[in-house]
């Protein structure tokens, strides 16, 4: 449409010029007395001066004031209609959650405030340079979350809402670094799967199934418009946004059971409700964060993830939290030693084997269902505090016989026909069921700082009797994604091959931002051959990712890892032992001639780093800055945090050298 200069000068509304250049003001005065004029700030005084004339009763003020922020994006008509779109379902509907806690913070005499940071979705930027955005979107998020609660000076406590990949990380960070004061956070929840058609992890892989011939173009058009089958909340599997919602409760941050609730249902408005009462009784009792997150809320969450079989982007999460509360960060050697002492206890998606969506694990009992199956087995810390004020032991006792935990299961069996008990199992029923630990740790000369891949969601079919995954085959080097999936794609002599191992490099922090490559890797599931390749990079992975994909090599190629030094043909080993939970990647051959790890580590030695690395070109200024920033502050394996120490530490060293 194209409109004329006149329609952009002028709407031709005559109305517009009745202009007041005056008000009558709020009626009746603030309720001050003398003290408050003689000691108060005027910022305190005129802060009460803007909420009148916000519209707030001046005989209410007074009140505990409590700020709600949340990542709400996008505009909804009253019936829930769009106005203007949001990025992304698991911040369209959040507001809703805001308003009800805000109601019921008014209906307690207390006075809510609310502020919003809103958050980009990875999904919607699978493929493109706007994933060079998304993880230092984290940071930037948190620090303007802690600035909001700051420049409300008065405020006596934080309720965050968030759901998805980084907003709720964010916000977690943010509430984790309010040491004194009391803070609840309330999970945007989860949407739900369509009566027919795919998932919203399988359709995201519509593009490779249609250039190989397995989708029509009918089935990629109806089944991409339904994948989200409602409005509100974060995507049906396990990936980050669950996995970040649930550790969130493990941590005793969110209430009992409020993490994976269905957005827009009433059971998921009532825990907006229930925060707001928790927040003015943390309030009164003096219970702020500093109380609820320790060490052993930290390892209760660890061992909550490994149960769960959660994203690994937590790891990049999880000591970000930890850092923001003054907590040690847990070590890659505390990764593996939780997963191979921590059985896999949930059957979600994406991991199987039934893969059933995350709104059944919640119907099944959700954090605190696998908490009772965790206790039973002396795998949890019972004293730690929660944000209902009571510890974690007392709170699974009341699960444990509660009438929510029966009805819920009830629903589950009488409406889905599902068995609770397939879906959220203890130890045994587990193995019976063919589930494995999590997640393995690799190391080896193309990954002598570590890395990491989801063992238990690779292929069952190609991994041997001894429940180990071999792979050898020749590397096929890609510098950036759009090469990667077009090989993928492609039918012609550049294609990728079963039997090919991709090495995806300069996708780290230093090369885009440590991108995410779920276009990659969900396209490698669903083709019929993409079980026989693997995936090596310094990238990372989708939380709903799956498959032999071995991700955050470290060092990344621009740091001076040796997976910089890869070529086109080197023979490349992978060997995950998903039963003991150990692992290797080594180049093993190169030009035609086999040989050892030992050798092959000698090899890289001798090779210079190929001449291509670079940073991607389209990489903005933020986030290679960003890049340095948590390099100097411990790298990936430290969370990708700003530790303002070490990064003083770095910079006054190289002024001392100048």
């Amino acid at each position: 449409m194209v409109l004329a200069f006149e329609n952009i000068i002028d709407s031709g509304d005559p109305s517009i010029f009745d202009v007041r250049s005056k008000a009558p003001g709020p009626q009746g005065s603030l309720p001050l007395t003398p003290e408050m004029l003689r000691s108060l700030p005027s910022g305190d005084l005129f802060g009460w001066a803007q909420d009148a004339g916000m519209g707030w009763d001046p005989r209410a003020l007074g009140g505990k004031e409590i700020l709600l922020l949340s990542t709400h994006g996008g505009i909804r008509n009253p019936d829930g209609t769009p106005v203007a779109l949001g990025y992304h379902t698991g911040h369209w509907e959040v507001g809703l959650l805001v308003q009800a806690s805000a109601e019921e913070l008014k209906a307690l005499g207390a006075v809510p405030f609310a502020g919003a940071c809103t958050d980009p979705c990875d999904g919607r930027t699978q493929g493109t340079t706007g994933m060079f955005d998304s993880l230092p979107y984290r940071n930037d998020a948190a620090s303007v979350f802690r600035r909001l609660i700051r420049s409300l000076p008065t405020r006596r406590g934080v309720i965050g809402v968030a759901t998805c990949d980084k907003g709720l990380p964010a916000m977690m960070m943010a509430l984790a670094a309010m040491h004194d004061l009391p803070c609840v956070l309330v999970p945007g929840g989860v949407t739900l799967l369509a009566e027919e058609g795919e998932d919203a992890g399988r359709v995201q892989s519509a593009g490779a199934r249609f250039a190989h011939g397995q989708m029509t173009l009918e089935a990629a058009a109806e089944n991409l418009c339904r994948a989200c089958a409602t409005p509100g909340g974060g995507c049906q599997f396990l990936g980050t946004a669950a996995t970040s919602q649930v550790i969130g409760e493990a941590l005793g941050m969110a209430l009992t059971h409020s993490a994976l609730s269905p957005s827009g249902q009433a059971i998921w408005l009532d825990l907006a409700r229930r925060s707001a009462r928790a927040s003015l009784a943390l309030e009164s009792r003096g219970i702020t964060m500093k109380h609820i997150l320790t060490d052993a809320s930290m390892r209760n969450a660890m061992t909550v993830h490994a149960a769960f079989g959660g994203s690994t982007n937590l790891i990049l999460h999880l000591p970000a939290i930890a850092h923001a509360a003054g907590l040690e960060r847990p070590t890659v050697d505390d990764w593996i030693a939780v997963n191979r002492k921590i059985p896999r206890l949930v059957d979600v998606l994406p991991n199987g084997p039934r893969s059933h969506p995350t709104v059944q694990v919640f119907l099944a009992g959700g954090v605190p269902e696998v908490m009772l199956h965790l206790r039973r087995a002396g795998l949890l810390e019972l004293d730690v505090l929660t944000v209902s004020g009571e510890t974690l032991g007392r709170m699974l006792d009341w699960w444990e016989n509660s009438e929510r935990r029966a009805r819920l299961r009830q629903v589950l069996r009488e409406r889905d026909g599902v068995d609770p008990d397939d879906v959220i199992m203890d130890p045994a029923g587990a193995v019976k069921h063919g589930l494995t630990p999590t997640t393995t740790f690799p190391r080896g000369n193309l990954a002598p700082g570590g890395s990491v891949i989801k063992s238990t969601s690779i292929d069952p079919s190609v991994v041997d009797i001894d429940g180990v995954y071999r792979k050898l085959g020749p590397a096929r080097v890609f510098l950036t994604e759009a090469a990667a999936i077009a090989a993928i794609k492609s039918q012609g002599p550049d294609r990728i091959q079963p039997g090919d191992v991709i090495v995806l490099i300069c996708r780290g922090p230093l090369g885009s931002g440590m991108e995410e490559i779920f276009q990659i890797t969900s396209a490698l599931r669903y083709l019929d051959f993409g079980k026989h390749i693997a995936v090596l990079t310094d990238a990372r992975f989708s939380g709903v990712s799956t498959g032999a994909c071995v991700g955050h090599v470290t060092p990344e190629a621009l740091a001076g890892g040796p997976i910089g030094k890869v070529l086109d043909g080197d023979l490349i080993k992978i060997t995950i032992d998903r039963v003991n939970l150990e692992g290797s990647v080594d180049l093993v051959g190169a030009g035609g001639h086999i040989f050892g790890e030992e050798e092959g580590t000698r090899v890289l030695a001798a090779r210079p780093p190929r001449p291509d690395l670079a940073s991607d070109p389209q990489l903005p200024d933020d986030s290679h800055l960003w890049a340095a920033l948590q390099n100097a502050s411990g790298g990936t394996w430290g969370g990708c945090v700003y530790d303002v120490d070490a990064i003083i530490r770095s910079l006054e060293a190289g002024r001392n050298s100048q």
